[in-house]
């Protein structure tokens, strides 16, 4: 509650939330917003069959509520919050969801899912549903770029910590909340924020995931239902901003400068994955590839392995022995050994015991991974990585980037990419003749007059 005039950091941010002036989203933004979320139900569709779903699923208790909302790639419905809840964490399942470096983490995820859910509750449109997504986006981001990258860096995870506030953010835009409520669902959101990166590795990554696009979406609607919550719980003594990253270590003003000009979606720091693994394994990976295209070597002549990422990118990814399939997406050394034998990554190199591969364990013994000692922490480009391998005459080769945000900005998916992954997602619970009129139909998503009519071909044959 703000007693005084001044407005707090929240009631800013929900009169930008309520105020958002749709007429001036360029076309892009949709093409791109529509991408992102094409992208997100493919990979949710392919993590309803991971065990961090299934499990959910044998809880007692979870998903029992009764509704109109789909489990996506399953022949099953329930509430609105427990299907937010379920395909949120079906979403990051495969960790193969897009992300953003100012966000540190995962943009769409922990918006998709509560914004697919209240429109098939509500029988919303595709429009509405990608403005939503957009003004979400921006809200989210926003925050990051005022806690980043200390608050990534003390080990929160911020697709979750973050990620609720862009649910809420959506959710109340799509549901039309006015500021006043808009300020409620927020302020409720910094309360339900949560997820540690000490989890990474483990099934509780993708749940953070289910959890903060439930949490979101429950912040909203108890907001609308008459709820009531401090209104500078971002900014107070005891509030989000000093209990999650400590007084210094944040910048509110960074929220509204230059607020929608670009917007957030258009920003070339926003990547879609190609390759099923931790983004932050995503650079060294491309070099090992560009290296295995480009150069001539045996395998059996290597005699060392260099991974030099930028330093944020290495504590979650540097595991030399990785002992789950999921633990291997987050092992450098495994996804750069994996490339140089196989090629690129792909989602059944994951899976199974395609870890312990004696010929990738044996390449693994002789790879070593550090930080790179010209990559400064203070960069604006954080996504950058360089690979040397060492050959036993003495020739060394090796291959760097600076900056590769996924496949995002200037080096997107094609058309054919997008359909190739979506398609290779979506067939893990759908038949191929169900696929193919599920990504026409998205692709034309804004036009889409009852987002039932999309959700109604995700049920698996």
């Amino acid at each position: 509650m703000n007693a005084g005039s001044q407005q707090t950091v929240l009631e800013q941010l929900a009169n930008k939330i309520c105020g958002f002036d749709l007429q001036a989203i360029p076309p892009e933004a949709y093409r791109l917003a529509r991408t992102a979320i094409i992208d997100t139900l493919g990979v949710t569709i392919a993590g309803a069959s991971e065990p961090c779903t299934t499990l959910l699923l044998d809880t007692p208790g979870v998903a029992t509520a009764p509704g109109q909302c789909s489990l996506l790639g399953m022949r099953r419905q329930t509430s609105a919050l427990d299907a937010a809840f379920i395909n949120g964490t079906a979403s990051h399942a495969l960790d193969y969801d897009d992300f953003s470096q100012p966000m540190g983490g995962h943009q769409s995820a922990p918006l998709v899912a509560p914004l697919v859910a209240l429109a098939q509750e509500r029988g919303l449109s595709g429009l509405a549903l990608l403005q939503s997504y957009i003004v979400g986006i921006e809200a989210e981001i926003r925050l990051a770029r005022a806690v980043n990258f200390y608050h990534y860096d003390k080990g929160w995870h911020p697709t979750a910590t973050l990620g609720v506030f862009g649910a809420a953010a959506a959710s109340a835009h799509l549901l039309g909340l006015n500021p006043a409520q808009t300020t409620t669902a927020l302020a409720i959101a910094a309360s339900f924020a949560s997820g540690l990166k000490a989890n990474f590795g483990t099934m509780v990554k993708p749940l953070h995931v289910g959890q903060c696009a439930r949490n979101g979406l429950l912040a909203t609607l108890m907001a609308q239902a008459g709820y009531d919550a401090n209104a500078a719980a971002l900014e107070h003594k005891q509030g989000f901003f000093n209990a999650f990253n400590g007084p210094g270590h944040f910048n509110a003003a960074l929220i509204f400068e230059n607020w929608a000009n670009p917007l957030e979606v258009l920003s070339p720091t926003m990547g879609l994955k190609q390759f099923p693994c931790c983004g932050s394994a995503i650079p060294a990976v491309a070099m090992a590839l560009q290296l295995r295209k480009e150069e001539s070597f045996a395998i059996e002549d290597i005699a060392k392995v260099e991974i030099m990422p930028h330093r944020r990118r290495l504590p979650h990814t540097n595991n030399p022995d990785p002992q789950t399939p999921l633990a291997a997406k987050f092992s450098v050394q495994y996804a750069v050994c994996l490339s140089l034998l196989k090629g690129a990554p792909k989602l059944k190199d994951f899976e199974g015991t395609s870890h312990f591969d004696p010929d990738i364990r044996s390449l693994m013994a002789k790879t070593i991974a550090r930080e790179h000692p010209d990559m400064p922490d203070d960069s604006p480009e954080q996504f950058g990585a360089e690979v040397i391998i060492t050959l036993n005459s003495g020739i060394t080769l090796s291959r760097r980037v600076n900056s590769l945000i996924g496949r995002g900005g200037d080096h997107p998916l094609s058309a054919d990419e997008l359909w190739e992954k979506f398609s290779d997602c979506a067939q893990r619970s759908m038949t191929p003749s169900q696929v193919k009129p599920l990504f026409d139909a998205l692709q034309n998503l804004e036009n889409v007059k009852d987002i039932r009519q999309i959700t109604a071909l995700m049920d698996p044959a």
